[in-house]
């Protein structure tokens, strides 16, 4: 069904999930995907204002940060590069049904969903090949596991931390600064990560719609 959809309305589907999820996301991915995002929020807040950034009045360290970058990086690793390989070889191009920006869009799509805990597909790519059996089953792996074990790592930190006392000096996370602070950084790291590869995608396979051609 997702291949019938406008070549915006298919980037829309996309970005939902290389943004983690954490617009209508799963209860589960959604939740842990804002708080990796948290944490990388709380952490820029703290370099502005020259203080050790904390939420939850729990600090927030280099560990932290570290297994959020983590968490970040491992599906997006996946879905570029897994993407670029498949665009590559002739394993990956001979599966798709339609060529040109939308042919990368069926790819692009098909290692954003198994990245981020999503089943849809675009019908226009043929999966049900050893080649893509593989790398959708590895990217699955990395985009899975290389979130739920930083995030465990993060909880575990954190639950062996005191709580500090609020402070004058305390960057507070329950305001609209924070929330206007939070959503900037959501998409400005997913429009850095993949604005190029979806400029290539459903950007222009829109474009080109709107002028008649159709793949």
């Amino acid at each position: 069904m997702h291949d019938s959809l406008t070549p915006l309305s298919g980037m829309v589907a996309m970005i939902n999930m290389m943004l983690g999820e954490v617009v209508y996301g799963g209860a589960g991915a959604g939740l842990y995907g804002i708080v990796i995002f948290i944490i990388l929020t709380v952490f820029i807040a703290g370099l502005m204002v020259g203080r050790t950034p904390e939420y939850l009045g729990k600090k927030i360290e280099a560990f932290e940060v570290k297994m959020a970058l983590i968490a970040i990086l491992s599906p997006s690793i996946v879905i570029l590069l897994f993407s670029a390989i498949a665009c590559s070889i002739p394993q990956g191009l001979s599966s798709l049904n339609n060529g040109g920006s939308h042919g990368l869009s069926e790819i692009l799509y098909a290692f954003t969903s198994s990245a981020g805990n999503n089943g849809s597909a675009f019908a226009g790519l043929n999966a049900s090949t050893v080649f893509y059996n593989l790398l959708i089953a590895l990217g699955m792996l990395i985009g899975r596991f290389g979130i739920i074990i930083p995030v465990l790592a993060i909880a575990g930190s954190l639950a062996q931390k005191k709580i500090i006392p609020v402070s004058q000096g305390t960057f507070r996370t329950d305001n609209l600064l924070f929330v206007g602070l939070l959503i900037s950084i959501i998409i400005i790291v997913g429009g850095l990560t993949f604005f190029p590869a979806l400029s290539l995608g459903p950007i222009v396979d829109h474009i080109l719609m709107q002028n008649g051609v159709l793949f």
